[in-house]
C-alpha cells in the first residue's frame, strides 16, 4: 500500500518526461494516487504524447494559469474525473530568456517582469484558489522553487519570481491552514530539465554544485526531488506547512 493510496492529485505543468512534474506524476501513481495532469497551448499536444507512458494514462486538463476563464472552469474539469482533490502540485514557471535571464537584470522591461511574477508566483495562489472548492477535507499544495534567498548568476528575474513564490506559499499556509490545507515548496538543486535549458549560462549551476554540495549532486536524477514532493503530498507531514524543503545535496547549508 503506497503513501498516496486513495488520494487524488493534480500535477500542473507536465511537459516532458524529463520534467520534475512528470516524475512526480509517475511516483504518485506508483504510491497509489489517482493523478490528473495539466498544460496548455502548443505544449498540450506534447503533454498528450508524453503521458501515454504513464500507467494508467492520466486525464489531461487544459489550464493556462493566466487565463481567468480556465481557472474558473478548473473545478468542473476536475469533477469530470474525480469528485475532490487531496493534493495539488505547482510546477509552473516562465521568464523571457531573451530579456529577463542571462545577466539582463538591469534592463528587463516591466512587462516581462510582470509576466514572470504572474506565471511563476501569483499562479500558485490562483491555482490553489481554483482548487480550493475541491479540497473541503483539507489537503496539500506543493510548489517547486530554486532557493531564492540569495542571488544566483544568470537567474535574474526568475530569482525574484521564485522569491515571490516562496513568500506566496507562506501566506497561503497562513490563510488556508484553518481549512486543513498545507502549502509547502521544495527547493531543488539544478536539474537537467527543459526549464533549465532555457536559462542562458545555466551550466554555471552544475559547476557550483559539483564543487560545494556535501552529498554530491546528479543533475540528471529527478527522483530525490520528486520523492520529496510526493512525501509532502502524503499524510506523513500532517503538521508541516509554510516550509521550504531543500533537496539540493546540502549545498544550501554551506558557505562560499
Amino acid at each position: 500500500m503506497g503513501i498516496l493510496e486513495g488520494k487524488n492529485i493534480l500535477v500542473a505543468g507536465v511537459t516532458m518526461n524529463t520534467s520534475i512534474a512528470y516524475r512526480v506524476a509517475e511516483i504518485a501513481q506508483r504510491e497509489g494516487a489517482t493523478v490528473l495532469v495539466s498544460n496548455f497551448g502548443r505544449a498540450l499536444s506534447l503533454t498528450r504524447r508524453i503521458i501515454k507512458r504513464l500507467d494508467p494514462e492520466p486525464p489531461l486538463l487544459e489550464l493556462d494559469v493566466t487565463n481567468d476563464e480556465h481557472l474558473a472552469g478548473l473545478a468542473d474539469q476536475v469533477r469530470e474525473h474525480v469528485d475532490h482533490l487531496d493534493g495539488v502540485v505547482h510546477s509552473i514557471a516562465f521568464a523571457n530568456p531573451e530579456t529577463a535571464l542571462g545577466g539582463k537584470f538591469l534592463t528587463t522591461p516591466a512587462d516581462d517582469v510582470k509576466t514572470a511574477i504572474h506565471v511563476s508566483a501569483y499562479s500558485l495562489a490562483s491555482l490553489t484558489m481554483a482548487c480550493r472548492p475541491l479540497m473541503s477535507s483539507g489537503g496539500s499544495v506543493v510548489g517547486l522553487t530554486f532557493d531564492a534567498r540569495q542571488s544566483w548568476p544568470t537567474y535574474d528575474w526568475m530569482g525574484v519570481a521564485k522569491s515571490a513564490l516562496e513568500s506566496t506559499s507562506r501566506y497561503l499556509a497562513r490563510y488556508l491552514g484553518p481549512d486543513g490545507i498545507r502549502c509547502n515548496v521544495v527547493a531543488a538543486g539544478p536539474l537537467s530539465t527543459i526549464a533549465k535549458k532555457a536559462i542562458p549560462g545555466a551550466e554555471t549551476f552544475d559547476d557550483i554544485w559539483a564543487q560545494r554540495a556535501p552529498l554530491g549532486w546528479d543533475p540528471k536524477d529527478l527522483d530525490p526531488t520528486a520523492r520529496a514532493v510526493v512525501a509532502l503530498l502524503s499524510d506523513w507531514f500532517p503538521a508541516t506547512t509554510g516550509e521550504m524543503v531543500h533537496v539540493d545535496g546540502g549545498l544550501h547549508s554551506t558557505g562560499a
